[in-house]
């Protein structure tokens, strides 16, 4: 951790501790690497990998995680303020937001003392990427429906089954699974965690091309795979809670930066559009006018929850459906955004500008993200239905319509 992060910490000081974040991120950012300039260049895994391994040992990583674990030991303000700033540049996904926002929590509330001690400190310092194997070809959004299993063999637990949307599984080291140790008939008394190292015999990853291009997402399949017994996280047969918990927090807590990264892109759209003549002309249409102040309360919703749901971690209160109000709003509304920015750029422009099609692309790829962007993370019905029944309490007929 640099000097100047545990003087700000010290201090508490938070004008000061977002000059120190800003500061560092604009000196230390590699060329390219910003997705709202012309220049930019979609970095490979190796250089985000590079880039994250800096930004922990500058301690911008790991934020709420105790030092005796590799983590910075501070509070999810200063994780916030991160997130904002990192967002506001647009700054590459992570390659290992799984294993920094989703395992380390899990791992932090029902991991042993050992396997805390093990694990965690190589997912901030990027030695150790991380996957989560839950979603399944037939279970669809039911998690209580898993099928993979795990038998106990001697000291060893063998699993067979597969898996589906793993992300990141073809370069990850590690995989915290979600498997059948017991009756399926007990849906949600059957369930254990296990981790899983991606290099183990029987493991075949097989990556799924989308429509973007990427191949991020996975189809894993495990035949007779072998695990050590202290695999397991938290009890066995215990582990519907902990995969309840990882969505809660994938909802929740999980890229916090996702409001100020969608004012980034807003305010791209916006500029681009100012500096074309044609363009111009069209921003200042009353319907295109409403339709950027919607957007632009959009962008702000998504941080109000983010800040929200900080404010209640600092108080010690749960954020409950908050993730799922927020996490609905963001995919909904930054579908709105891509669908938007594609038809105002889509114009006929004569010799357009480097910087015209930069964005272009941009807002392409964007476009073509944001398509599975209401599934990822429970489907917008899944979200609406935990809203109906957790935060308006309605009856269960009508929380499923």
């Amino acid at each position: 951790m640099t000097d100047v992060m545990e003087k700000m910490s010290e201090n508490n000081d938070v004008a000061d501790y977002r000059a120190a974040v800003s500061g560092w991120l604009d000196e230390n950012l590699p060329a390219g690497f910003l997705s709202d300039s012309p220049t930019f260049a979609d970095p490979g895994t190796e250089e985000i990998r590079d880039w994250e391994r800096r930004l922990y040992e500058a301690g911008y990583s790991g934020m709420t995680i105790p030092r005796a674990y590799g983590g910075q030991g501070l509070s999810f303000d200063e994780h916030l303020i991160v997130n904002q700033e990192v967002g506001r540049r647009a700054l590459p996904e992570s390659v290992n937001s799984i294993g920094k926002e989703i395992i380390s929590t899990i791992l932090m509330a029902m991991g042993t003392e050992e396997q805390k001690r093990t694990y965690l400190p190589g997912i901030f310092s990027m030695k150790h990427i991380w996957c989560q194997g839950f979603s399944e070809p037939q279970a669809g959004s039911d998690l209580a429906a898993v099928r993979t299993k795990a038998v106990r063999d001697g000291g060893k637990w063998r699993i067979n089954g597969s898996k589906i949307w793993t992300s990141y599984a073809q370069r990850a080291d590690f995989c915290l699974l979600l498997v059948r140790t017991g009756d399926p008939a007990d849906r949600y008394r059957s369930l254990s965690l296990i981790i899983v190292p991606m290099g183990t015999k029987g493991i075949d990853i097989r990556p799924i091309r989308q429509i973007d291009g990427s191949d991020e997402f996975c189809e894993v399949f495990f035949d007779d795979v072998l695990v050590d017994a202290d695999g397991i996280v938290g009890e066995v047969d215990a582990g519907w809670s902990g995969a309840v918990s990882v969505l809660s927090v994938e909802r929740a807590t999980n890229r916090m930066y996702r409001g100020w990264r969608f004012e980034n892109e807003l305010r791209h759209l916006v500029s681009v559009c100012e500096a074309e003549p044609v363009l111009k002309v069209r921003l200042a249409d009353s319907g295109t006018a409403a339709a950027l102040r919607a957007l632009s309360t959009d962008a702000r919703v998504v941080q109000l929850y983010a800040e929200k749901i900080v404010a209640m971690i600092r108080e010690d209160r749960s954020p409950g459906p908050i993730g799922s109000l927020m996490k609905l709003h963001w995919s909904e509304a930054h579908q709105r955004l891509a669908d938007f920015a594609l038809r105002l750029l889509g114009a006929q422009v004569p010799d357009p500008s480097p910087a015209l099609m930069a964005a272009r692309r941009r807002f392409q790829t964007i476009y073509l993200r944001a398509r599975s962007e209401s599934l990822i993370a429970g489907s917008s019905e899944i979200q609406s239905a935990i809203i109906a029944d957790r935060f308006m309490g309605l009856p269960k007929g009508r929380a499923a319509q």
